[in-house]
């Protein structure tokens, strides 16, 4: 960052603060921002990447006392205008410096002080006058911690139910809590989990990629548990009270209502992924199973209900909405 860029750039309102915010109003104000326009929220948006780096320049000279004190009286002394050395007239920088150091206005009679950028050039004048070396303009203050990223694998029981997990991060272990019904593939931001910022700079943060590993039985879906249960042909079509699994190792009986089709979704309430709002449901899929292998009796008894059901054809709808 050069002089010329405090003199020209208003990291206020880059940050969205008063000028009389408080360290923690900008701190807050810079967290907010950063997650709004973070790369990883805004993938192949060079705007938003643009916008990114303006918010943290503004945070490393804000969120820094001596840096803030210096960029609040440049930006006083000139008013936030751009200046030219070598310029004339009223307001200019010649006329500003002048005044500090003890010449005439712009048309006073005291003695003109000139400043000449075939030297030192204007940043340099400006790293002296506040603390910057030489050649180099201003230094660019404390550097807030980049973003990390770490992956995890989690045993499905511990996905639905929640888990503190520790993970290695840079020589460091950071224990982190991640939520219960957390889905394979998701990314969890944890902030201020990530590389440390320098001198006092806020620390990035840590993106966990959760990975899930699969259930024989249970599938999640949002806050829901998912599960598919066999139904013998007769419980479908007679109906019945089945007995179904949950995630805790008890069972819970479920009514199978006479004419159950496969494939038809039966709910069970409150007995899905627990949550600060309230548990999911238990959503079970029924599957009617055909027997590979019937005995003599049971396939007389087969070929008496089709007898029975001949008028019916389960396949009327599906070719009268073909031809339409």
């Amino acid at each position: 960052m050069t002089g010329q860029d405090w003199i020209e750039k208003d990291f206020y309102a880059v940050l969205g603060v008063p000028k009389d915010a408080d360290a923690a109003t900008i701190k807050k104000a810079y967290r907010k921002l950063a997650r709004t326009k973070h790369p990883d929220h805004n993938p192949d948006d060079p705007a938003a990447e643009a916008e990114f780096k303006r918010i943290g320049e503004a945070y490393a000279v804000l969120s820094d006392a001596e840096q803030r004190e210096q960029y609040d009286q440049l930006r006083a002394m000139t008013g936030g205008a751009r200046f030219t050395a070598g310029g004339r007239g009223a307001g200019g920088f010649e006329d500003i410096l002048g005044g500090m150091f003890g010449g005439g206005g712009a048309g006073g009679g005291g003695t003109r002080i000139r400043y000449s950028t075939g030297g030192a050039g204007f940043e340099d004048l400006l790293g002296g006058m506040f603390g910057g070396g030489g050649g180099g303009g201003f230094q660019p203050g404390p550097r807030p911690g980049a973003d990390l990223a770490a992956v995890v694998d989690l045993p499905f029981r511990q996905a639905v139910e929640g888990s503190t997990v520790s993970l290695s991060v840079e020589g460091r272990t950071v224990n982190a809590r991640l939520p219960a019904g957390v889905r394979d593939g998701q990314k969890i931001r944890l902030p201020g989990k990530g590389r440390p910022g320098q001198a006092g700079a806020p620390a990035g943060d840590l993106v966990v990629t959760v990975r899930v590993a699969p259930h024989p039985v249970f599938a999640l879906d949002g806050a829901n548990l998912r599960i598919t249960v066999p139904v013998a042909f007769d419980e479908a079509a007679l109906g019945a009270t089945i007995e179904v699994p949950t995630l805790d190792g008890t069972t819970v009986r479920v009514k199978v209502p006479e004419g159950t089709p496969s494939g038809r979704t039966l709910r069970v309430r409150g007995r899905g992924v627990p949550n600060a709002k309230g548990p999911g449901d238990l959503l079970v899929t029924v599957q009617v199973v055909v027997p590979q292998r019937l005995t003599p009796a049971a396939r007389e008894a087969v070929q008496a209900f089709g007898i029975a059901t001949s008028s019916e054809d389960p396949r009327a709808d599906l070719i009268a909405q073909a031809r339409t």
